[in-house]
This record gives structure tokens, sequence and C-alpha cells, in this order.
């Protein structure tokens, strides 16, 4: 792990259930390494499991409403202009609107176990003006689970919590495979839904 990296959770051990969310609502490191720390912490007994698990869920959320607004209040052309310096991807950003414009609402929360549009789903959400406690709830719902996984891996791996990456790829392979298969489900369930009508 690089100093810079290292200093910053040196910084947020040291706030407690604050540092958990600060993490994730910086959006600097990945939220998997800082639920992971977290589940180490939980490991050392400075923090409880779920005192960690609100702060992953508060922070985790309020990091999705950020990039929300932005989508809610800057659109598309902010976004294209400003979101790398945000960390956003345009690529990301483009393949997130294209399943949220396509499937809807429902996105938000099945998206949220798949790489690349997890993050940038929240964008075309805010740009469509989706409503903010509908994004909360189906944030929400989609942040709980995923803290849970990653604070029990943090603490299983106790200090070796820095190998997150490698130790949770067999966790993250079948939910994304159920992820997907849920969205497939979804999409047919829209599309017959939308033949009925059409009838």
């Amino acid at each position: 792990m690089s100093e810079f990296v290292s200093t910053i959770f040196d910084f947020l051990s040291s706030l407690g259930y604050l540092g958990i969310a600060l993490g994730l609502m910086i959006e600097v490191i990945p939220s998997e390494i800082v639920l992971s720390y977290g589940g180490y912490l939980i490991h050392l007994g400075e923090v409880s499991f779920i005192g960690a698990l609100l702060a992953g869920v508060i922070g985790g959320t309020i990091a999705q409403l950020f990039i929300y607004w932005i989508g809610y209040y800057g659109g598309r052309p902010f976004i294209d202009r400003y979101g790398k310096y945000l960390l956003i991807k345009k690529s990301h950003v483009d393949a997130a609107e294209s399943w949220f414009l396509k499937h809807g609402t429902g996105m938000i929360f099945l998206a949220r176990f798949i790489p690349v549009v997890r993050h940038a789903i929240s964008i075309p959400a805010g740009i469509a003006r989706m409503p903010i406690s509908q994004f909360i709830l189906y944030t929400t719902a989609a942040i709980i689970p995923w803290t849970v996984l990653f604070l029990l891996l943090g603490m299983k791996l106790g200090s070796s919590w820095e190998n997150i990456e490698t130790y949770a790829k067999p966790y993250l392979t079948p939910i994304i495979l159920i992820a997907v298969f849920a969205i497939l489900i979804y999409f047919l369930f829209q599309f017959r839904k939308k033949k009925i009508n059409i009838k």
C-alpha cells in the first residue's frame, strides 16, 4: 500500500466510526478497501460491528447522494467537462446512462453489484430527476449487504485486510452473476408488461 493511502487510513482510524463514513464519502479509495479496513478495526476491538455497519451505510449513501446531485443540478454537460476531476469516467457514465434509460429505476438497486456502473448509475438517476426518496431507498437497500460483506471479510482477514481485492473475488463472482440474472428477469418482466399494455 502506498504511503499516501496508509496516511489516510491512519487518520481515518483515529476518527473511529466517523472515519469509516468519511472514507466512503470522499470516494478517493474504493469502498471495498475502506470497509475491509473497517472490518479490521472491528477485529481489533476498536469499533463495534453495528457501529461500523451504520457508519458504512450512511457514508456510502451520502457518497451516492453527492453523485446524484451532480447529475441533478449539473446534468450531462457538467459530467462531460468536469467528471475526470471527480474520478468519474465518461465510459462508465455512458454505460450507466444506457442501463438506466433502458431498464428504469430498478437499476439503482441491481446495478450497485455490477462493476463499472455501480457508482456511475447515480448520475443518470439525478439527470432523470428520479424522486430522491426512491433513490435513497434503493441505494440504501443495496449498500447494506455490500457493507456487511466487506466488513465480515475484513474481520476474517485481520491484519491481512489489504489483500481484500484478491480475497473477495470468489465472493463477488456469484454476487455479480446473481445481479445479472436478476437484471435479465427484471428486463423480461418490464418487456412483458409493456407488451400487455400495448394489447
